[in-house]
C-alpha cells in the first residue's frame, strides 16, 4: 500500500540529543524522545498496511483477449476432389456436363429454374465457342458453371501439357463469358481425376475437383424410367451425374424432381451443397 504524504513519520525530530531544539515539558518525556516513540508506533502500523492482508488472494491477471475471426458468408468446398457431401442436410448437387444442342439444354435449363432447381453445369470449352449464349443460358437462370475441359478427349491419358491446355482454355472461355473461371473442375471422360490432372487443375484456379458418387447413365440414352431409377440412388449429399444434350433426360426430369421431393431431397448447386 502506498503511504500518502501525510503517513510518512517526521524522522528529522528522532535524530539529535538534548540541546539538538529539544524542549522539555515536565513530563520527564524530552521532545526527542516523544518523536522516537511516535515513530515506533507509527512503523508498525505502516507495515500492517503494506503487508497483505490473509484471506484476501491478490485478483487474477485478466485474460487475453482474442479477436474473432471475421465471419463469411458461406464456407468454401473442400480442396482436392470430392464426390458427395457429409453436411447431412436434405440436399443433393445435379451436375450436367454441358454439351450438344443448346435449344435441348434450354429447355432442360427452363425445367430445373420452373421447379426451383439450382444446379452446376460443367460446359465444355468448344461448346461455349460454338454457341456464345451458352454461358447466359446457364448462369441468367441462377445456375452455376463449372470447367470440363476443352475439346473432351481423355484427360487422364494425356501428357501434362497437353492436360493444361485443356484446363486453361477452356477456363479462359468461361472467363471470357462470365468474368471468372467458374466454380469448379471436373475431367472429361473420367470419373476421377489423376494426381496430376488434380494438381493442374489446382494451379489454374480450382482447389476442388467435381466427381460424383451417383450416374444416370442418360448418355447411353437408356430411357427416362432408367434414368430415374439410377438416379434414385441419391441420398443426402449425393453428387448425380446428367448430361444437357440427350432428349431422355429431358424426358425424365419431371419425374426425377418429383422422385427427389418425395424423400424430402432438395436440389442445389455444388457450392451450395459443400458450402
Amino acid at each position: 500500500m502506498q503511504s500518502e504524504p501525510h503517513d510518512v513519520p517526521d524522522r528529522r525530530a528522532a535524530v539529535g540529543g538534548p540541546g539538538a531544539g529539544e524542549v522539555d515539558r515536565g513530563d520527564g518525556l524530552g521532545t526527542s524522545r516523544r518523536a522516537v516513540l511516535r515513530a515506533a508506533m507509527v512503523l508498525p502500523l505502516a507495515a500492517a498496511c503494506a503487508a497483505p492482508q490473509s484471506g484476501v488472494r491478490p485478483s487474477a491477471p485478466a485474460a487475453p483477449t482474442t479477436t474473432a475471426a471475421p465471419a463469411t458468408s458461406a464456407a468454401r468446398p473442400p480442396t482436392g476432389e470430392v464426390d458427395r457431401a457429409t453436411s447431412g442436410r436434405p440436399e443433393v448437387a445435379l451436375t450436367f456436363h454441358g454439351a450438344g444442342d443448346p435449344d435441348l439444354a434450354r429447355r432442360v435449363l427452363g425445367t430445373l429454374h420452373d421447379r426451383g432447381a439450382a444446379v452446376t453445369v460443367l460446359a465444355v470449352g468448344t461448346w461455349l465457342q460454338q454457341y456464345p449464349d451458352a454461358a447466359g443460358m446457364v448462369t441468367d437462370l441462377g445456375h452455376e458453371l463449372g470447367n470440363h475441359t476443352w475439346s473432351h478427349r481423355d484427360i487422364d491419358a494425356m501428357g501434362e501439357r497437353d492436360a493444361r491446355v485443356e484446363i486453361e482454355r477452356c477456363r479462359d472461355r468461361i472467363a471470357a463469358s462470365t468474368g471468372g473461371p467458374g466454380a469448379f473442375f471436373r475431367p472429361s471422360q473420367a470419373q476421377h481425376a489423376t494426381p496430376a490432372v488434380r494438381a493442374l487443375a489446382a494451379a489454374a484456379g480450382y482447389p476442388t475437383v467435381l466427381s460424383y458418387d451417383v450416374d444416370s447413365r442418360d448418355f447411353t440414352d437408356p430411357g427416362s424410367a432408367a434414368i430415374r431409377r439410377n438416379v434414385a440412388a441419391a441420398t443426402a449429399g449425393s453428387v448425380v451425374s446428367l448430361h444437357l444434350g440427350h432428349p431422355g433426360t429431358l424426358a425424365a426430369l419431371p419425374g426425377l424432381l418429383d422422385d427427389l421431393a418425395g424423400r424430402g431431397l432438395t436440389p442445389v448447386t455444388a457450392t451450395r451443397l459443400f458450402g
